[in-house]
């Protein structure tokens, strides 16, 4: 009953009339605001000598993931929405698969590296020039692009290599480890487990880095005597923490829980607030109450 598949159904989402009209024109929007934004980001913090900072410099990556991620996922999407075509080939698939373990294993550590860089920020200042020199930061951020590359190789490469018996509609609007792992008819208990062990290590390094640095940064704010100088340290961290809520929050409701009692359609609208809607959010989040950012950007202009 094994079938060789030449190409993917993805069946995207389920909307009709104006809906569909509207929602397609939102993710059109969505998609420009999240290029033009993080691609900003990108140009000011590499040619604007005052945003050479680590801070910055992290961001910069952060903003490149984004683009990468979005890039790899949203234009077939609307390739469904606007112009019905949900077939993907079988490479394609595999591709679009890697890409986003790759990039969503680089911005989870990206996101620890930044934690990393406030905490040493506020509670080492001293010695912050030292221990975020250049070379460091450029090893960390190497170290964060390269940190999914085994997984993406290895558990695509996996998954792709397993017999797949005639099915061929992926219940998604892109190609994502669960539902393509249901078209699989094999016994996929130990890829299930070797892959959801390596999205807590993954997850949990990270974000136990943010948590222990936000520790750190809350025990030296606190001794801080003044309440001006504990709102300045912390107007610092704010953005970062925002992100990082917005990002763990929806990323881990879909990976951490495979098999929530979400329905699919659910599922959908999660996978798309970290798909689009995190990315777009972040640049307006680390530039709208940043005045350096700002006037770096009117400087370029």
């Amino acid at each position: 009953n094994q079938t060789i598949l030449a190409y993917f159904l993805l069946l995207g989402f389920a909307f009709q009339g104006k809906v569909w009209l509207l929602f397609s024109m939102l993710i059109s929007i969505m998609l420009l605001a999240i290029l033009i934004g993080n691609s900003l980001i990108v140009v000011i913090t590499t040619i604007d000598p005052v945003l050479h900072t680590p801070m910055y410099y992290f961001l910069k990556h952060l903003a490149l993931t984004e683009i990468c991620y979005s890039l790899s996922v949203v234009p077939k999407m609307l390739m469904i929405l606007l112009l019905e075509r949900k077939v993907i080939s079988f490479t394609a698939c595999a591709l679009q698969l890697s890409c986003v373990i790759l990039f969503m294993t680089c911005e989870c550590f990206l996101l620890g590296a930044m934690a990393y860089d406030r905490q040493v920020a506020i509670c080492h200042p001293l010695h912050y020039a030292t221990l975020m020199n250049r070379d460091r930061c450029f090893k960390a951020a190497l170290g964060c692009w390269l940190s999914g590359v085994p997984m993406a190789l290895g558990f695509s490469t996996w998954l792709f290599t397993l017999p797949f018996c005639g099915r061929n509609t992926v219940d998604h609007f892109f190609c994502d480890v669960s539902p393509v792992l249901k078209l699989v008819c094999a016994d996929t208990a130990f890829f299930e487990l070797l892959i959801f062990i390596a999205i807590v290590t993954i997850v949990l390094i990270p974000f136990c880095l943010v948590a222990i640095s936000y520790l750190c940064i809350v025990h030296a704010v606190l001794q801080i005597p003044s309440s001006q100088g504990q709102r300045r340290a912390f107007s610092t961290c704010a953005a970062h923490l925002v992100v990082v809520t917005l990002f763990y929050s929806t990323a881990g409701i879909i990976h951490l829980r495979p098999k929530s009692g979400l329905s699919p359609d659910m599922k959908k609208l999660v996978s798309l607030s970290y798909t689009v809607v995190t990315p777009m959010l972040n640049p307006i989040i680390y530039s709208l109450r940043n005045q350096e950012v700002k006037q770096s950007l009117r400087r370029c202009i």
